[in-house]
């Protein structure tokens, strides 16, 4: 079965479901399919706390660096480019900078230059265009990540406050698997502990 895992690359949530989806879809000879999403388009029409904004703005140069690495060398280089980022950002505590991206895309075995797409905005309607078709998918507004099974309807989710492993990563993927066969099923959710 395919997986399709649309993403902003600032969300840590998104980065530890990121982590499990990669190590559990490998285990099973599977591949994801990455996608950009974007937290700043998502929330463009609302009033969003100074503390988000900045982020949300620092996560508009990575998305278009993905972007040019999406359409110039493939899904790999997406996945190559978003583990390079997320341990500078997520593992490490990092920024999302100039230096940050200039490191993650040299880390990734990608040509120099296309960090410099972090400021061209040219890069902003293929992330909208991914954006949307992950929004389509969910068939509702949905924050990052969204993950989709196949030709199933996407969900919001899982939302991840650590990294599942063994039969716990390998018991949730079949659940997520399972789930997205059934039209009737729509949300669950619990608080994040």
């Amino acid at each position: 079965m395919s997986v399709t895992m649309w993403f902003d690359p600032t969300c840590p949530f998104t980065w530890r479901t990121s982590r499990w989806l990669r190590t559990e879809a490998r285990a099973r000879g599977e591949k994801v399919t990455w996608r950009l999403m974007s937290l700043a388009v998502l929330n463009e029409a609302r009033d969003v706390p100074d503390q988000y904004r900045e982020g949300q703005q620092a996560g508009v140069r990575v998305l278009r660096v993905l972007a040019a690495a999406a359409e110039l060398h493939g899904n790999d280089a997406v996945e190559a480019l978003y583990t390079e980022l997320g341990i500078r950002v997520h593992d490490r505590g990092g920024r999302y900078d100039t230096g940050t991206i200039a490191d993650a895309v040299t880390a990734a075995a990608l040509p120099a230059g296309l960090a410099g797409a972090a400021d061209d905005p040219a890069r902003d309607a293929a992330v909208r265009a991914s954006h949307e078709e992950g929004q389509a998918r969910a068939g509702q507004e949905s924050g990052s990540p969204l993950t989709a099974f196949g030709d199933s309807a996407g969900f919001f989710g899982p939302i991840l406050t650590a990294v599942p492993a063994g039969e716990d990563a390998a018991r949730l993927y079949d659940s997520m698997a399972a789930l997205s066969t059934i039209t009737a099923f729509s949300e669950l959710k619990r608080a994040r502990t």
